[in-house]
């Protein structure tokens, strides 16, 4: 008996802690105490900063191209604070010299430096897409250039094009899910509260697009549209070829769990008290599931952000010279040039940042969301 008291006494303090806090309360508590999950969230939080902002913190166009230095290496490791008598000075990039252009080699030309400036004019750019301005963070004067993660096959500045490939490769993650998401609730909340005959055909539709293997699907599907789409439109066909794919999963296990909730008390009684049908689904329903949608999306984004990486790769996604971390790492097919310039799989370390970064968070909100778990 002692030790059961001894059990039990954890989860009342708990719940005399917590006082009046609502559900979304107590979840934030418990996932401020996952050092995993709350890693995930500002590394998060600073990716889409980065790429909200891409304009103003790349030095360059995505387009700016520098055809007589490709292949350049990395600067950031070459970045000098001391001048030539050791003093400090302002940090500086010394020009570039070509040296051998088939071997794609280069050397300091230290006859010329470079200071690093900030809030300098560059290329013309819109704050959010509406506001125009030309003044970018860093930058050096021309004609020298700065090469942070160094540069492609067409001298393009591989730091400029990761964060304008950000605007492309993590937003679709997102419009993607939200799609998704919208579709998987909506169909498994239907087939759950009805049954019967609705409950099984769709259901019949969910395990047959189960059942097709995702990858050769999507590239089917990207193949019959047309091929010399806009960008804009290549973003959209990818986003709901993405969202098509993705919502089945979730239909199932909203399905699944609507079955259960559909026969709870509150829900026979809205229906006694001749409730529509669509508003004891809306209202008394669809809601107790919210944080397993929740979680469920959070798992789900990196799926969308592969997805894209994986189009954009096979040349069927966003193509040059849009860019999106897919089609930068295009370069990588080439044995050759992963050997002598391995800078060019620079944005499949984004991808797995960002990947990672999901992963934790809805790992934490899993966690966060389980109501047997003490807060």
């Amino acid at each position: 008996m002692a030790e059961t008291v001894a059990q039990i006494h954890p989860l009342v303090e708990s719940a005399r802690s917590r006082g009046g806090l609502s559900p979304s309360q107590i979840i934030w508590r418990k996932l401020g105490r996952n050092r995993a999950a709350m890693f995930g969230l500002y590394t998060l939080i600073a990716l889409y900063a980065a790429a909200l902002l891409a304009p103003f913190l790349a030095p360059y166009s995505y387009t700016d191209a520098d055809t007589k230095l490709p292949f350049y290496p990395p600067m950031i490791a070459r970045i000098h604070l001391f001048d030539e008598e050791g003093r400090l000075s302002r940090p500086f990039v010394y020009g570039i010299k070509p040296e051998d252009n088939e071997l794609k080699t280069y050397s300091d030309d230290r006859s010329v430096k470079y200071p690093i400036r900030f809030f300098v004019r560059g290329d013309e750019y819109r704050i959010l897409w509406i506001i125009p301005s030309k003044i970018h963070l860093f930058g050096v004067e021309r004609p020298g250039r700065i090469f942070l993660f160094g540069s492609d096959q067409l001298g393009r500045d591989i730091f400029s094009r990761i964060l304008y490939g950000a605007q492309i490769s993590l937003t679709i993650g997102i419009v993607g899910i939200i799609i998704s998401t919208i579709i998987g609730v909506v169909v498994g909340g239907v087939a759950g509260y009805f049954g019967g005959v609705t409950d099984f055909l769709l259901m019949r539709g969910v395990e047959v697009l189960l059942a097709l293997p995702s990858l050769y699907f999507i590239l089917i599907m990207r193949q019959m549209f047309a091929s010399d789409a806009s960008s804009t439109s290549v973003y959209m066909i990818i986003v709901l070829i993405l969202a098509f794919i993705g919502w089945a999963t979730e239909a199932r296990v909203i399905r699944g769990m609507v079955l259960s909730i559909k026969e709870r008390e509150y829900v026979i009684a809205a229906r006694a008290l001749g409730l529509g049908h669509w508003r004891i689904i809306t209202r008394h329903i669809l809601p107790n599931t919210l944080s397993f949608v929740i979680v469920t999306a959070t798992l789900s984004v990196p799926f969308y952000i592969l997805g894209e990486v994986a189009l954009s790769f096979l040349g069927a996604g966003i193509q040059e010279p849009e860019a999106s971390w897919g089609n930068m790492l295009t370069a990588a097919q080439n044995l050759w040039y992963l050997q002598a310039f391995p800078w060019m799989v620079t944005p499949g370390f984004f991808i797995f940042i960002a990947v990672m970064a999901w992963n934790f968070l809805g790992d934490g909100l899993r966690d966060a969301a389980d109501p047997r778990t003490i807060s």
